[in-house]
């Protein structure tokens, strides 16, 4: 779950009390969507509804909530003259003591979330893949993290992060969503191979990625068409991935301008393009 189901969770079973902040309406320009929230205790938070003077009115209020013994309040906002921000939208914010009913009903929405989130397959558990396992953890993904060596993964995995133990990466890949992503940067170039051209060839990918350099890109087409693939779908590849900054090797930048580049990917429409047709087994296959 998000931090805001195990904050709570937390913070109930403490006895600490605490106020629900949800936006229950957005209109115009607005920090934060609806549906944001945030936790608000006596000398703590947690979550935001957007910052700025708009996020130090609801902690101010919820707070007289928390003294005063109020169960809930609604704070209707015009940004402009009402908070001095300059967004010019209009933002409806709910208040309410959370209860027992608040955290199933946070749990329960948490989990829709969850499951709505796009799918990334991470292939690889080396350091450029420990590098993107944490960068990735924390952004509105479902992340599985591949990879048949278990020494290769971390000892505390990032929390949200599934990891997958196997030899047979293939079959994670085939009972992926169509929409997921795949992020393709194993310990060898013939996996890889491998891996991207049976992603590629669902036809159904927001993001086909696969680490290397311009060299292994050509390599990798080469390879792709002596197999008698249809090379159309080649045109769906990222490689070299993380290319906005060129000559900066570190996993660590490398993880942020992949993020970058996923985000902006599972935020297009998708648009399926048909499965090629599976080609007659020859002596490349």
């Amino acid at each position: 779950m998000t931090p805001l189901f195990t904050t709570l969770s937390d913070w109930l079973s403490q006895g600490a009390p605490a106020i629900l902040v949800t936006v229950a309406e957005a209109r115009g320009s607005t920090p934060r969507e609806e549906g944001a929230g945030m936790l608000v205790g006596r000398e703590s938070c947690a979550g935001t509804v957007g910052g700025g003077r708009l996020e130090w009115t609801a902690i101010a209020t919820a707070r007289r909530m928390l003294e005063d013994g109020s169960a809930a309040e609604a704070l209707d906002l015009p940004l402009g003259p009402a908070t001095g921000q300059c967004c010019g939208g209009h933002v409806v914010l709910r208040l309410e003591r959370a209860d027992a009913a608040t955290l199933a009903a946070l749990q329960e929405r948490e989990r829709r979330e969850l499951t709505a989130r796009p799918t990334l397959l991470l292939f690889g558990a080396g350091h450029v893949g420990r590098a993107m396992a944490a960068a990735f953890a924390p952004l509105p993904l479902r992340l599985l993290w591949i990879d048949g060596r278990v020494q290769e993964f971390p000892e505390t995995i990032p929390t949200g992060v599934e990891r997958i133990l196997t030899d047979s990466p293939l079959d994670p890949l085939a009972g992926a969503p169509a929409g997921a992503g795949y992020l393709v940067l194993t310990h060898s170039h013939a996996l890889d191979f491998e891996i991207t051209e049976a992603a590629l060839r669902r036809g159904d990918a927001a993001y086909v990625g696969m680490i290397g350099s311009a060299t292994k890109r050509a390599k990798f087409e080469r390879w792709f068409r002596a197999r008698g693939r249809e090379v159309n779908v080649l045109e769906g590849l990222t490689c070299p991935i993380g290319a906005a900054l060129t000559g900066d090797k570190r996993p660590e930048v490398i993880a942020a301008l992949v993020a970058a580049e996923l985000l902006v990917a599972f935020a297009r429409p998708l648009t399926p393009s048909p499965r090629p047709p599976t080609p007659a087994r020859s002596a490349h296959s």
